[in-house]
């Protein structure tokens, strides 16, 4: 019997220790937010539900660069590895410690999947975005999950664990950031292709390439403040 998936703040601290690994779905979704992703120079930037951080260690020119995220172990393996990196705070996404109106590009990561009531994660986003601000929100596609995939990682001893997932459709993120006040202006479906082959060949697998070619992994999201 497939051991239950593991609640979010508990995988994501197992995976702490090897969570900057990178695979396909992650490089997908980098790619995806840095298309999305205006100009930084001069702005605030915060990352709801940043992980180790390590998105923002790339990040040069922002006035401003602020990462939240639920697990401390997630928080404190980034920290170790970058110590003079962006300040970084433990919150839940959908009950931030900050500020309103107060960033120009939010950023939330991979993370809504994790959170079963999306309006509550959209009014959070929403009120500590400036007007005129972009919102990027990024979530494991649907798409992915009705062909049979789910959120895994492999922990320190290399087991394979999984991760409690919502499946959210494009309506329902669409929905929710309008009742927060956020319109949708783009999004991108990210789909299994060259750009990560090498991540299945190095695994052996370039069969499951084949078979899951053209399949979306990643929506990502901007919405407008």
């Amino acid at each position: 019997m497939e051991p239950a998936p593991l609640p979010a703040r508990d995988a994501y601290r197992l995976w702490a220790p090897r969570y900057e690994v990178e695979n396909a779905v992650t490089a997908l979704e980098d790619r995806t937010v840095s298309e999305l992703t205006p100009p930084l120079a001069g702005r605030a930037l915060l990352d709801a539900g940043c992980g180790t951080g390590r998105r923002l260690a790339g990040v040069n020119g922002a006035r401003l660069v602020v990462g939240v995220d639920l697990v401390p172990a997630m928080l404190a393996a980034g920290r170790a590895r970058r110590p003079a990196g962006p300040p970084l705070a433990a919150a839940d996404v959908t009950a931030l410690p900050l500020r309103a109106v107060s960033f120009d590009v939010v950023w939330c990561r991979l993370v809504a999947g994790h959170v079963r009531a999306l309006r509550a994660l959209y009014r959070e986003l929403a009120r500590v975005a400036r007007p005129g601000a972009a919102v990027i929100v990024t979530d494991f596609h649907p798409a992915a999950a009705r062909a049979g995939h789910s959120r895994t990682f492999r922990d320190e001893e290399g087991n394979i664990r999984m991760i409690e997932h919502h499946v959210h459709e494009l309506e329902d993120h669409e929905r929710a950031a309008a009742a927060a006040g956020l319109t949708l202006d783009a999004w991108i479906d990210a789909t299994v292709g060259p750009d990560v082959r090498p991540f299945y060949e190095r695994a052996g697998a370039l069969d499951r390439y084949e078979a899951q070619r053209g399949l979306p992994l990643v929506l990502a999201l901007r919405f407008a403040r």
